[in-house]
């Protein structure tokens, strides 16, 4: 079938990165070049089908690792002797002292500190020493076996006994569990019982051997502060009699006598001087009166009795003595003793009236004196008292001190009471409520939960080192990280045929075998998906080259120029891989006489060196005689003009490249194609080189338009799971 010769595109100058005259945009391939970004993050579906492609590719390793390390962890698990623990219970007694005096102190309860201090105490490396000397376990080589020999015997063993030994409290009860560990069960419970009975006794021991020593120590300074006390009460007796300083009443505190005197005696003072005050007082108005109206008119005068009789004495004589000389007249005798009874009753009355303003001027006087006699005393007394402040300082001094002592020996002497107490009474008693018996199992190890983690750590090595050995290896898995990495669609998964099979062989046998037909998908997407004229579609001049060798490389540009010439367009295969030259040793036709090589030296002419392929349209163009310096002759341009003579006279031509890497034949053939596409294989091609590989093309020009992804595991994802729908495809793939 023949079909139009389309002109070569317009090559782009080296060094320049032209844009492909091949445009691949399907709806169902996304590409996306450059970091990979939040939005690419894969969903669990793909997650999980990573994982199912993971153990498909490597399950024969994580089955070996998995083994290995479960046999390994069996064996270790074997080799472990059989340890027993066997478990003592001692019940707490939280009771209070019951003397005490209120119902808090009474109340039970141990505090979390409390019983971690009893666990401590059972743990205590002395309690560990006896009885690691009653039992004689110096001379164990269950303990002493793995004791280093330099160090100090006396601690390190009591130390491994105590590796042995675990005190837990039970829940929340007053109860703590003694466990011991040991290879023997017997001696397992011997011990636990052991420390149990160690920290009773010495708990007991100590409690009432501390008590003892504490009430002697109560004693004597009891008898210290006895004599001290008595000693300052004496001082202070001494120094009151001494100075005359006595207690006073309930509230009174200490005085003195002089104290005592100076209240009464201002006192009378006081009296005294408002009585010398009045007498003054009375004594001035009586002279006042004297002055001014005579004796008669002192109000003292008048108030007195007798000065009042005289009075009605003088008055009756006075009218005795008008009715005598009324009736004798005044020279009568009568007249004459009235008369002279006048003068003798106004004579009397001066002599009392005078009487009377004496004695005001004696009581005047005598007030005076009194008070004057009271004040000197006061003042005495005043002086008496500042004297003995001081000695009433130093007497309260004295008290002060007399009393903080004897405080002191009755908090002593009460101490002293409740030590005595509690060497008598147990304030917070223990017993073992239950020994340890031997066990009758083991305690470790658990073997069956030890093999099923061993078997479990082994799926876990497994893993670990399929993924390690996944990462390491760099390989491409799937569609999406080729597609991620390199910016490129994936024309086609190629599958891998089974072990024992040609797969040329097989596209040439079978050609509807799933191998065959990815080659026809890759055409497809080569040409657009076949819209419009299939040759005009797809480009010319195909390079099909590899990052490194042994990728399918050759295989797939044999395949893909066969599929081509079955679709009726004469298809050319020039191998170009000048250095191993593969292809002739592929295909089944004749060694060829010349080749290639021979062409671009004109040693040969370009019909002899063309032979028939092993399809219908299809020619060959191979390497007659591998060489190393073939690489130098497409760089003189004898390349490029038999390129442009084989465009007019095949409608495809495809070139089988060296690998890109490592070599420059590869990039300078690229160059020259319409369109190049690179093969990866499957779980082996690592990324850096196949980025490495498409930057290169990128920037010779060489036109990458897609991937063929080469010997996939059809059983994974990047196969599209074909194996899971095979039935499905029965009628589409038939066994011929």
């Amino acid at each position: 079938m023949s079909c139009a010769t389309a002109p070569p595109p317009p090559r782009a100058k080296h060094g320049a990165k032209p844009a492909s005259p091949f445009t691949f945009e399907t709806s169902d391939i996304r590409m996306t070049a450059g970091p990979r970004t939040e939005d690419d993050d894969p969903p669990l579906a793909d997650t999980l089908g990573y994982a199912r492609d993971l153990l498909s590719r490597r399950w024969p390793m994580l089955a070996a690792v998995t083994i290995l390390v479960a046999i390994i962890g069996a064996l270790l698990i074997s080799s472990v002797p059989p340890s027993y623990t066997a478990t003592a219970r001692i019940r707490l007694d939280p009771s209070r002292n019951p003397l005490a005096g209120n119902a808090q102190a009474q109340r039970s309860e141990l505090t979390p500190e409390a019983i971690e201090t009893e666990v401590s105490a059972i743990r205590s490396l002395e309690l560990a020493t006896g009885i690691a000397r009653s039992f004689g376990l110096f001379a164990d080589p269950y303990f002493t076996a793995t004791l280093d020999p330099a160090a100090a015997r006396s601690l390190a063993v009591p130390a491994a006994v105590l590796s042995h030994l675990s005190v837990d409290r039970a829940a929340l009860a007053f109860v703590l569990d003694v466990r011991f560990t040991a290879a023997d069960p017997v001696k397992a419970a011997t011990l636990a019982n052991a420390f149990a009975d160690g920290y009773i006794e010495r708990r007991t021991q100590g409690k009432l051997g501390h008590a003892a020593r504490q009430s002697a120590w109560f004693q004597q300074r009891l008898e210290e502060l006895g004599r001290e006390a008595s000693a300052a009460e004496t001082r202070a007796a001494e120094f009151r009699a001494a100075t005359g300083i006595i207690e006073g009443g309930s509230g009174a505190g200490l005085g003195t006598i002089t104290d005592q005197q100076v209240a009464p005696l201002a006192s009378n003072l006081a009296s005294a001087e408002s009585d010398a005050a009045a007498a003054r007082s009375n004594l001035a108005a009586a002279r006042i009166q004297v002055a001014h109206g005579g004796l008669d008119a002192v109000s003292e005068v008048l108030g007195s009795a007798v000065i009042a009789d005289l009075r009605r004495q003088r008055a009756e004589t006075l009218r005795s003595r008008g009715e005598v000389d009324a009736r004798y007249g005044e020279r009568h005798p009568e007249s004459i003793r009235v008369r002279d009874q006048l003068a003798a009753l106004d004579s009397q009355l001066e002599a009392e009236s005078r009487r009377v303003i004496g004695a005001l001027q004696a009581s005047a006087a005598a007030t005076d004196a009194r008070a004057a006699s009271l004040r000197g005393a006061l003042d005495r007394l005043e002086q008496e008292r500042a004297r003995s402040t001081r000695d009433s300082v130093t007497a309260a001094a004295l008290e002060r001190e007399a009393a903080a002592k004897r405080a002191l020996y009755d908090r002593m002497s009460q101490l002293s009471l409740d030590s005595m107490q509690n060497a008598r009474l147990a304030m917070a008693q223990a017993e073992v409520i239950e020994r340890a018996e031997p066990p009758l199992q083991p305690a470790a190890p658990d073997r069956p939960i030890l093999y099923a983690l061993a078997l479990f750590g082994g799926v876990i090595a497994g893993s670990v080192t399929i993924l390690a050995l996944d990462m390491v290896g760099g390989g491409f898995a799937s569609v999406e990280q080729i597609q991620r990495r390199l910016g490129l669609p994936v024309l086609a998964t190629v599958p891998v045929v089974a072990r024992g099979l040609n797969p040329l062989d097989l596209m040439l046998e079978r050609p509807t075998v799933m191998f065959a037909e990815s080659f026809r998908v890759a055409l497809a997407a080569l040409g657009r998906g076949g819209g419009g004229n299939r040759r005009d579609a797809t480009p010319q001049v195909i390079a099909i080259a590899s990052s490194l060798p042994a990728e399918g490389k050759s295989t797939s540009a044999i395949a893909l120029a066969r599929t081509l010439a079955l679709t009726g367009t004469r298809t050319l295969l020039v191998d170009c891989d000048t250095r191993r030259a593969s292809v002739r040793q592929m295909v089944r036709a004749r060694a060829p006489g010349a080749g290639l090589l021979e062409v671009l030296r004109d040693k040969a002419a370009l019909d002899d060196a063309i032979q028939p392929g092993d399809v219908a349209g299809l020619d060959h163009l191979l390497v007659a005689r591998p060489s190393a310096a073939g690489g130098e002759l497409l760089r003189n341009g004898r390349m490029e003009e038999l390129l442009a003579t084989l465009r007019a006279r095949y409608d495809h031509v495809v070139l089988d490249l060296p690998p890109m890497v490592g070599l420059a034949d590869g990039r300078l053939l690229a160059a020259m194609a319409d369109a190049t596409v690179l093969v990866i294989k499957w779980n082996s091609t690592p990324v850096p080189a196949a980025v490495s590989a498409v930057e290169w093309l990128r920037h010779d020009g060489g036109h990458p338009v897609g991937v063929l992804f080469t010997q996939v595991d059809p059983a994974t994802r990047a196969a599209g799971g074909m194996h899971r729908y095979a039935k499905r495809y029965a009628s589409y793939y038939p066994a011929d």
